[in-house]
């Protein structure tokens, strides 16, 4: 089994391809999986912007509604809740 794996492994590093460069139709180069250019600084700043104003959304709404976690209604009081409601059969008085 580990014979197996082992040539796997040869036949599959023998097959691996260097990243491949070839001239594009209008004269530049191009690269496979080449990382892209940095972003702008207005875009940088406008993410952050819109992110910082989603933060303020989700924020806002779980101190000002709570009720979208913690549900809508009132937890009941279990201290009140007879054997019958919860199950428990009845103790036999043998």
């Amino acid at each position: 089994m580990l014979g197996l794996v082992r040539q796997a492994i040869r036949v599959g590093a023998r097959n691996v391809r260097t990243p491949q460069i070839s001239q594009v139709r209008h004269g530049g180069q191009w690269f496979y999986r080449r990382l892209g250019d940095p972003p702008e600084r207005s875009r940088i700043i406008m993410a952050e912007g819109v992110m910082a104003f989603m933060w303020w959304w989700v924020l806002w709404h779980l101190w000002t509604e709570p009720e979208h976690i913690t549900g809508h209604y009132e937890y009941p009081d279990v201290t009140k809740w007879t054997d019958e409601e919860l199950g428990i059969p009845p103790d036999d008085e043998d």
